[in-house]
């Protein structure tokens, strides 16, 4: 089906409102063409043009993009370095286009470990786009959810030790409100590419009740359309939170 025909099917009154994507694949993809890994990374960008724009279009309030893991930076230098560029190079390509379509761009992750020209460019379009009232746009950088949990414990730990909390006041929601995420709601669709049935240190306190979509096409070839089947699939299911069938008809009858 094309893309127009697949956009048909998606009930606009049901979207997930938060889209979370674990983009992998690029390095595969090029390899299988004899290409080099870092065209893949490239090729990848043009695939997150097309994702943010659709899920502008639709109405998906925010998009979460695995960008950069805390283990990515293990891969060889030159890697990390086009990775880098590349991230500079996108961000201020697309400062404008955020303006203009209202998108607020967020990060989370240890962004401090970037290098500094990545850094400038990140530290612009937040402030540039921190009005904005549109889709929020966050790109994970440096960014594993294990770390990102043991940092909102050692934060609250010492907001304890200080008397800012009571240590009979620490539920869900204040632990929730130390996490990278604390400005986002939870999501509600997981996509991962490439075929690989794994979370990868990704959202995982967040994503206690997403909805989880696995394709096996690379990132690289994960199109619109692709994302408009993920979003039918994540429709055709029922979502329950620990009730049952009968309790959560009861609600929407």
């Amino acid at each position: 089906m094309s893309v127009d025909e697949l956009e048909v099917k998606v009930d606009k009154t049901r979207l997930p409102m938060h889209i979370a994507i674990i983009m992998d694949g690029n390095g595969r993809w090029a390899e299988q063409r004899r290409m080099p890994r870092a065209e893949g990374h490239r090729i990848g960008v043009t695939r997150v043009d097309e994702i943010v724009t659709s899920c502008r279009k639709l109405g998906v309030n925010a998009l979460t993009l695995y960008s950069f893991s805390l283990e990515n930076w293990s891969r060889p230098s030159d890697e990390v370095s086009t990775l880098m560029g590349i991230l500079k190079k996108y961000l201020i390509k697309e400062l404008g286009r955020m303006l203009k379509e209202n998108i607020r761009f967020n990060t989370i992750g240890n962004v401090e470990d970037l290098p500094g020209f990545a850094r400038e460019v990140i530290l612009d379009a937040k402030q540039k786009t921190k009005d904005n009232t549109g889709m929020t746009l966050t790109l994970a950088l440096s960014y594993g959810s294990r770390d990102e949990i043991v940092r909102a414990a050692r934060q609250l730990v010492k907001d304890v030790e200080n008397k800012l909390v009571r240590a009979e006041e620490i539920d869900e929601d204040k632990f929730a409100s130390y996490l990278d995420t604390k400005a986002l709601p939870p999501p509600d669709l997981l996509i991962r590419t490439s075929g690989e049935l794994r979370i990868s240190n990704f959202l995982l306190w967040q994503i206690a009740y997403t909805e989880l979509y696995f394709t096996d096409k690379l990132w690289p070839e994960f199109t619109s359309a692709d994302l408009m089947e993920a979003i039918i699939s994540y429709q055709s299911r029922e979502r329950r939170y620990g009730k049952t069938r009968a309790q959560v008809s009861g609600e929407t009858g």
